[in-house]
């Protein structure tokens, strides 16, 4: 049963799972808790994991952008955008909340600024480990901008759905993933540019720190505390 701190309005279920998820297994998990939270039966939850090397199309992908040389499992997910990688060593973030009603910065019914406050969440998380993620007109996630190159490199994406306004999916961003694993798509659809990495830009970060930043700058912008299944132990 969950604690009672789990169904106020200013704390949010923080878990994180070890090993690596099949991404069916979090679906399904997820639409469990999507249809607890719209009943009023289950808190509203951030939930931290890795998948194994998976990629996935939103609602917008194109055939000619899956290669898959490598063969990995391919499903379509249901959510926004276009083709993305998953797997070991990249962050994924899922965020299921009810949206009916607002989350610090973040007014209820507003989809626009849900979205916006995401990039948010995950430029101040880059700033902890001194990189400067950026956003850009017409492409989705956060970027991250070499000066000597004049290139740019996704380091996070997002991938949004929301169904009777209680969101799901959310956010993956790339701590230490296999850079090459991502050549078997056209990531979100973008050809002139490529992906990168925290360990990439010589930022050795574990998991655990990316973790606690990920925690830390959520609290500032939606508000919501984070309490995790041991806080009811002690």
């Amino acid at each position: 049963m969950h604690d009672r701190r789990a169904m106020t309005e200013n704390t949010i279920l923080w878990n994180s799972s070890a090993g690596l998820v099949p991404y069916p297994d979090a679906i399904a998990e997820m639409e469990r808790q999507v249809a607890g939270i719209r009943g009023g039966t289950a808190p509203e939850r951030v939930w931290l994991l890795e998948h194994p090397p998976t990629f996935t199309a939103g609602t917008s992908a194109r055939d000619e952008d899956l290669f898959n040389p490598q063969g990995f499992p391919t499903y379509a997910a249901g959510r926004g955008g276009q083709w993305t990688y998953h797997g070991p060593g990249q962050r994924v973030a899922y965020v299921m909340l009810d949206l009916t009603r607002p989350h610090g910065v973040v007014p209820a019914r507003d989809l626009r600024d849900y979205v916006q406050t995401l990039e948010e969440w995950l430029i101040r998380t880059l700033r902890r480990f001194d990189v400067t993620g950026e956003r850009r007109d017409g492409r989705i996630g956060v970027w991250v901008a070499d000066p000597r190159t004049g290139t740019e490199n996704k380091i996070a994406a997002l991938g949004v759905r929301v169904s009777r306004w209680t969101s799901w999916h959310g956010v993956a961003l790339n701590v230490a993933p296999r850079l090459d694993d991502f050549g078997g798509i056209v990531p979100c659809g973008i050809r002139e540019h490529g992906v990168t990495s925290l360990h990439a830009l010589g930022r050795t970060v574990t998991m655990a720190e990316a973790d606690a930043a990920l925690r830390a700058c959520w609290q500032e912008l939606f508000g919501s505390v984070p309490y995790s299944p041991v806080d009811n132990e002690k």
